[in-house]
């Protein structure tokens, strides 16, 4: 088999995974492994990591309680710009992160298009941890969308169809049937969303700042360590990196295998 493969194609395919592998083998390389346990027992590093897991969490409810009926929309209702609503919530996937955290800025804050209105009411989001939490949600909420309207399409309506002849209103087919049968794709989505939102840097930065114990999640505290000291920005990273792991383990049979 070895044999049969063609050159043109094996180097570009061993560069590629070069690539991508060095990368995380120079990281644990020069990880501080004997001081690795003293670092991330340090009181700013449990804040950043605190910060990020409550802040990663409340994103991913918040989207599911908003992507999830998003994705039912885009999946099963037909309606006139369709197309069009779907490419504006795929559109965070590929637009720079700081220029959403930008958007953020010009929408709610203090001078923004809904900022005064928040004030009014005893609201701040900007340099916030709330901030933080709708930065995150904006970046991550379309992998949470586009795992649930995949997961929608391709399941078999004729349950939901028997549901409705028997009587079950629309939301309740929709709570005691549909929900039940895509819940490995809600599932998948959930902890893509919660990865994404965990990794957010350029929103975050830009909407609520890097404020230790408020804004700084660990994206952000690694950012800032690099500069200091970069044995403390190898330790946070490597905490990512096996966040990003036990993910990758978690959604073995969807994605890897």
């Amino acid at each position: 088999m070895r044999s049969k493969v063609p050159i043109v194609l094996l180097i570009p395919a061993l560069l590629g995974l070069g690539l991508l592998v060095l990368p995380l083998v120079g990281l644990l390389a020069r990880a501080p492994w004997r001081t690795l346990g003293p670092r991330l027992a340090e009181p700013t590093v449990l804040a950043a990591l605190k910060l990020s897991l409550v802040t990663a969490s409340c994103a991913t409810v918040l989207s599911l309680i908003l992507g999830v009926p998003l994705a039912w929309l885009l999946a099963r209702v037909e309606f006139g710009g369709r197309r069009l609503v779907r490419a504006l919530v795929t559109l965070p996937l590929v637009l720079p992160p700081v220029v959403g955290g930008v958007a953020l800025l010009l929408v709610f804050g203090r001078r923004g298009l809904f900022g005064g209105w928040l004030e009014a009411v005893g609201v701040t989001l900007p340099f916030s941890t709330p901030g933080v939490i709708l930065a995150e949600t904006f970046v991550a909420m379309p992998f949470l969308v586009i795992a649930v309207e995949g997961a929608l399409r391709g399941a078999d309506r004729r349950y939901e169809e028997a549901a409705a002849t028997l009587g079950a209103s629309r939301f309740t087919v929709f709570r005691r049937v549909t929900v039940p049968m895509i819940g490995p794709g809600i599932a998948a989505g959930a902890v893509l969303c919660w990865a994404r939102a965990l990794g957010e840097f350029g929103a975050t930065i830009t909407f609520a700042g890097n404020f230790p114990g408020r804004t700084q999640t660990m994206p952000l505290a690694v950012y800032l360590a690099l500069e200091s000291d970069p044995a403390a920005a190898i330790t946070l990273s490597l905490l990512l990196l096996a966040v990003s792991v036990l993910l990758l383990a978690l959604l073995r049979e969807r994605w890897v295998s």
